[in-house]
């Protein structure tokens, strides 16, 4: 074989050989669970230290639950800690998206494939919208906080009720992907409602422990966001993720 060859066999080996491989359902154990635990720290921490100011607004009346922007941007080491995770996760987060990418254009039939494209630019955008409000937070950069917190909110809705769409529409359903989808969807979007109504009311009365009621609601609308995201585990149990010098890719186990 002619040495031009060779090297170029070489080459194409060492280009297409695997970066590293890791099982799925731990892949997205760790990537759920960062932003997870720092959620869980910063609402503990807020509460055991930080009590009155963190749960303070400008009705002055008493609460016992601080807000997520409070808990988590507002005191020091919540911010760090929470900046942290958002920051370790954020890449396999953009990698799942293009896992996802992948999977429907082999599972969705070929004139719904445009709709697997749409799902995929939604959580993109939905997670560089929540670096932007992880680290311009809401005492210091209210503005640039408010635009990014919309756009994350508008952005997870969108991407989760159009992924449980796309699911229905599979050439093959993913059963109990399917129910959970659907179960965490619903709690989404009526927390939302929830928080929604407790926040105007909070504004408009200035009654005691109604803004604990909007932070709690809250907190159930980034749970049930996280927990939409963990359902991959079940999307791509039994797999591996492959990652490549350009890419990554799924592979059976």
């Amino acid at each position: 074989m002619p040495n031009e060859a060779r090297y170029a066999l070489l080459y194409s080996d060492y280009e297409s050989a695997p970066i590293l491989r890791l099982p799925f359902e731990k892949f997205s154990i760790i990537t759920v669970g960062l932003p997870l635990f720092a959620f869980i720290f910063c609402i503990i921490y807020s509460v055991i230290f930080h009590f009155e100011t963190a749960t303070y607004t400008h009705c002055q009346v008493f609460n016992v639950l601080p807000s997520i922007s409070a808990a988590i941007g507002n005191f020091s080491p919540q911010r760090q800690v929470w900046q942290m995770a958002i920051v370790l996760h954020a890449v396999p987060r953009f990698s799942i998206a293009f896992v996802y990418l992948q999977h429907h254009q082999n599972v969705l039939y070929q004139n719904d494939q445009w709709m697997g494209a749409v799902a995929c630019v939604l959580n993109v955008v939905e997670n560089i919208s929540l670096i932007i409000l992880s680290f311009w937070t809401s005492s210091q950069h209210y503005p640039v906080h408010e635009k990014a917190f919309i756009t994350f909110i508008l952005m997870s809705e969108f991407y989760m009720i159009l992924i449980y769409i796309l699911q229905r529409r599979c050439k093959k359903r993913h059963k109990e992907s399917l129910k959970w989808k659907k179960r965490l969807l619903i709690t989404n979007i009526s927390s939302i409602l929830v928080a929604t109504y407790c926040f105007l009311r909070h504004n408009s009365y200035c009654e005691p422990y109604v803004y604990s009621g909007f932070a709690l609601a809250e907190y159930t609308v980034v749970l049930t966001n996280m927990a939409f995201h963990m359902t991959a585990y079940l999307d791509f149990k039994n797999k591996d993720l492959v990652v490549y010098k350009y890419g990554v890719a799924l592979t059976e186990r």
